[in-house]
């Protein structure tokens, strides 16, 4: 017998964020998030999303064991930035069992109903500016940090609950010894270009970090303000953002254009810090995993460029591909000889084109669902 449980409490919340240790245990791929951030995340209290969106968690039991769960999001941002009445689900696991894949979506289709949705999207945790899609290609080789994980059995499950495709996402792959020599060759007469326009591209500066983070939080809010699934974020969120980040930022990796003082576009790139969690079991840092985590960031090889964003009076002009040879630029010398460009929309040829150019590959793809209500 298939049961559905609303999760309150800490013991819950508990065993709604471990759950998918248990179902991925042995897989040798599935890295663990950390449960600090996945509490944090999930907390009304600390995460000032639900300021302006509710959640409901649910968790499915099968003959008295744990075999999914899956969260209900209503967004009212969304809603007011899209003129839609869309709800969400998200962190959605489970078992290779349809039945208790539907049970968990009924219970999150009901929350979303009562809140007034007309159609379902997803999987967001709990947002488009946070992990989201299930995997459908590229199932060889772990996530980098913060993309999702999941089996392949996913898509055809949620496929025969009646999800259709909303989009895809794309993952690109750049390897340093398969760089194409003669782009990078372009780009000093790029950047005098761009000087010659006025844009110039530096390094963000860490010792005025609070002032970085204002003035990049603007390019972010309308960068992407015409691409699908986008909602800016309350400034309360993106201080959250860069809070967080700046734990792990590194100023090679995180680029700014500017004209005139002014920030027209930006590069963020973070280590792939899932490299080191993937050796913390359950995700716990203590007794042992805040020692691996320290000693292992040094050996990181791989970074990922999660954030690119150019205002619109300000592409086509080369920004993109100047910033993506930058930042390759200021990892020579380092141990980084991997970057992973995630995630792209399928359809942002901009972005796709410029970084195919430097020989990058799509080597993993996910896929957002929608359902009418």
């Amino acid at each position: 017998m298939i049961q559905v449980l609303g999760v309150h409490g800490k013991s819950m919340l508990t065993r709604f964020i471990d759950f998918p240790h248990e179902l991925y245990k042995d897989d040798p791929n599935y890295v663990p998030e950390l449960f600090v951030s996945q509490a944090a995340l999930l907390s009304p209290r600390k995460n000032p999303f639900f300021l302006h969106a509710e959640a409901a968690l649910y968790l499915a039991e099968k003959d008295g064991k744990t075999v999914g769960r899956i969260a209900a999001v209503f967004n009212r941002n969304h809603n007011r930035f899209t003129g839609r009445q869309d709800g969400f689900f998200g962190f959605f696991d489970c078992i290779d069992d349809a039945g208790v894949a539907g049970a968990l979506f009924d219970a999150a289709r009901d929350f979303l109903e009562k809140c007034g949705a007309k159609a379902v999207i997803g999987p967001v945790n709990p947002s488009t500016n946070d992990p989201c899609g299930v995997l459908i290609e590229g199932f060889d080789r772990p996530p980098v940090v913060m993309m999702t994980y999941n089996a392949r059995y996913y898509d055809p499950l949620l496929r025969g609950l009646g999800l259709e495709k909303w989009t895809d996402l794309l993952a690109y792959e750049i390897r340093r010894e398969e760089l194409s020599s003669r782009v990078l060759a372009l780009r000093e007469p790029l950047l005098g270009r761009l000087a010659s326009k006025g844009i110039t591209i530096r390094a963000v500066r860490m010792n005025d970090f609070k002032a970085e983070a204002e003035r990049i939080k603007k390019v972010y809010n309308s960068a992407w303000d015409k691409n699908l699934g986008f909602v800016p974020m309350t400034d309360a969120e993106f201080d959250r953002l860069a809070r967080e980040l700046k734990q792990i930022v590194k100023p090679e990796m995180c680029l700014v254009a500017e004209k005139e003082g002014e920030v027209v576009a930006w590069l963020l790139g973070i280590p792939d810090l899932n490299q080191v969690l993937i050796r913390i079991k359950r995700g716990r840092l203590f007794p042992t995993g805040l020692f691996k985590l320290l000693t292992g960031i040094r050996n990181i090889t791989t970074v990922r460029v999660m954030t690119l964003g150019v205002l619109e009076p300000f592409r086509k002009l080369g920004i993109e591909s100047a910033l993506y040879m930058t930042l390759i630029k200021n990892l020579e010398g380092t141990k980084i000889d991997t970057a992973e460009c995630s995630w792209l929309l399928e359809d942002n040829k901009a972005i796709t084109s410029a970084v195919e150019k430097l020989n990058a590959r799509p080597y993993k793809r996910y896929r957002l669902y929608t359902k009418k209500i």
